[in-house]
């Protein structure tokens, strides 16, 4: 066999032609100029997140490469490709995290290029964080290339020198206001090694969405980033996925249906996961031709599933497990097959593996669950939960968001009832916060307004001022609940609803919310009101005084922040709202920018 040190000495025009070095590392031969294109792209960012996936995307492109010369396979191999991620965690409470979601946005961009360029016939992306891969995902529905997603995988948790206790980020973001020793302590040991989230937090909720929808292989989505199999047996594996879909006509559009998303919300909300899947199952949706909303389930048909589904695993931020202890205790797959042998999954749904979604578990032969960190489905972790979608005169059109398992306190027979504090900013309420803790109160509803995907613009997460009041409350033993127009990290927990909309930037209903009215949140109706605006006088007059202020400022309320940044101003001109899934507009998403 040559080795990569050989050097061209000829030219024929068969595919007996020797390789110079870098050829031989990517698979070519001149021979091969003409043939189909295969590639490898990475998410890489900021921070630790990000710091495995180098290493991985090296292993599966030799992998590739390895597979090209040995099966003298008809592929021509291109260097790997990067787009650029950032750092949720060092981001939060910052103005820099409004291109977190930009991100997503960008990252498409970059991977519909890289494929649409290089006419890449099939793909293995290795993604980390939680907008990355769904850019990436987007961009492969889009251009409907035969591809395997591998995920980079989750952090290990960090161990508290103090006590000997597991902790995480989101442990981090909860000591803010104590002392500067224990601010430190948190910060130096919550997060070691590499890897994305390790609860079930955004990160892990969209890998086993995307594993689930069928573009990853199941037993690819709980090994910690550092596992070896990563390097060592995941990369050949993505290549048999890769070869089996290119050998059955399988493309990433015959993956994705409606019978596929379907299964995925399901298994997400059966793990409480984030409610940032709301943004991004709509996103992928859209990517591959289906509306979410009208192909897939109508809101009040995701509310019913969610009630009918118990949640299985005792994970962070509800519970006390990581996904690496999801890991040990048998993977993604044990979840998957408690959720197909009762009745929850559509088993037929075709995968990346080239089997149906029954057969990929029943070669998996998963463990029956351990009791401890996943549950069986007729003796849950609890008995209902996950997520729900609220509607009312605060969200005419649906689409309110609530993570019912992280819910804490403060409901009585399903129904919170509160007063309104209003901020026109989430730094406003993390100064308020700050400075003047005890002005809190039990049953303050916050309400953060001005932050949504054109508001802010770019829909930041707030897991700093729920993970701040998430402390207050667990101090005083009271229950303080938050709305906002904006989004939040799968590591917020409380009784906080996301995605209010129309967003108060378009001046809907949350723009006219004051100080002191009551809203009321009724999860045995699905309904989220506030009291005042019921009077049609009352709502009259605060919607003629919201339009007076925006039409003496340009059209744009003087409470939004002013945006000069390029891509900020054009996710402010474009952004689509939550329930479209929050990104940039294109002709394609709308038909036209919204107006």
């Amino acid at each position: 066999m040559r080795n990569e040190s050989e050097t061209f000495v000829s030219i024929n025009p068969g595919r007996d032609v020797q390789r110079v070095g870098t050829a031989a590392f990517l698979g070519e031969d001149v021979g091969k100029i003409h043939d189909p294109v295969w590639a490898v792209i990475g998410n890489l960012g900021d921070s630790q997140c990000y710091l495995g996936v180098p290493q991985k995307v090296q292993a599966v492109q030799a992998a590739l490469s390895r597979r090209i010369a040995e099966d003298d396979l008809a592929v021509r191999l291109i260097p790997p490709a990067f787009t650029l991620g950032v750092s949720d965690g060092q981001l939060n409470g910052t103005p820099q995290m409004r291109f977190s979601l930009v991100g997503r946005e960008l990252v498409h961009d970059v991977a519909d290029v890289h494929l649409a360029a290089n006419s890449v016939a099939g793909l293995v992306a290795v993604v980390a964080c939680d907008k990355p891969p769904v850019g990436t995902v987007a961009a492969v529905l889009e251009n409907n290339t035969p591809a395997v997603i591998l995920s980079d995988g989750p952090i290990r948790p960090g161990i508290d020198p103090e006590t000997g206790a597991p902790i995480d980020i989101i442990s981090a973001f909860q000591v803010a206001d104590q002392d500067a020793e224990v601010r430190v302590r948190y910060a130096l040991h919550a997060c070691p090694g590499q890897g994305s989230c390790g609860g079930m937090f955004t990160y892990n909720t969209m890998q086993t969405f995307i594993a689930v929808l069928g573009l990853e292989p199941l037993h690819m989505v709980s090994p910690p980033s550092d596992d070896p199999r990563r390097l060592t047996e995941f990369p050949d594996q993505t290549v048999d996925c890769l070869l089996a879909m290119t050998k059955e006509g399988i493309r990433p559009r015959d993956i994705v249906t409606p019978a596929s998303l379907r299964n995925a919300l399901t298994v997400t909300i059966a793990m409480g996961g984030s409610t940032n899947v709301l943004l991004h199952s709509v996103e992928i949706a859209r990517a591959a031709g289906l509306d979410l909303w009208g192909d897939v389930l109508s809101q009040d048909d995701f509310n019913g599933l969610a009630r009918r589904l118990p949640v299985l695993v005792n994970m962070r931020p509800f519970g006390d497990y990581s996904m690496v202890d999801v890991d040990a205790k048998g993977g993604l797959q044990v979840i998957a097959n408690e959720l197909l042998e009762a009745g929850f999954l559509d088993g037929d749904a075709v995968t990346c593996t080239g089997e149906t979604l029954a057969q990929q578990l029943r070669r998996l032969d998963p463990p029956p669950p351990d009791r401890e960190v996943i549950f069986p489905v007729e003796k849950p972790f609890k008995d209902t939960g996950g997520l729900r979608l609220l509607r009312g005169n605060l969200a005419p059109e649906g689409g309110a968001i609530l993570k019912v398992a992280g819910v804490e306190g403060g409901v009585k027979d399903g129904v919170f009832t509160g007063r309104a504090r209003v901020f026109n900013s989430e730094r406003s309420l993390i100064e308020a916060l700050d400075r003047h803790p005890d002005s809190f109160m039990d049953n303050d509803m916050v309400v953060i307004r001005y932050e949504g995907p054109r508001g802010a613009p770019g829909m930041p997460e707030l897991l700093d001022p729920t993970s701040r009041i998430t402390a207050l409350c667990r101090q005083r033993h009271i229950t303080i609940a938050l709305m906002t127009d904006a989004r939040f990290s799968g590591g917020s927990v409380g009784l906080v609803i996301g995605h209010v909309a129309p967003e108060a930037f378009l001046g809907g209903p949350i723009a006219l919310v004051q100080d002191g009215d009551t809203v009321v949140v009724d999860l045995t109706a699905d309904r989220l009101d506030c009291v005042q605006l019921d009077d049609a006088d009352v709502l009259e007059r605060r919607a003629a005084t919201w339009q007076a202020a925006a039409g003496g400022n340009g059209g744009v309320h003087p409470d939004v922040t002013p945006v000069t940044d390029r891509v900020l101003a054009r996710m402010r001109a474009t952004a689509l709202p939550a329930l479209l899934g929050g990104g940039m507009a294109t002709p394609s998403s709308t038909g036209s920018a919204p107006a």
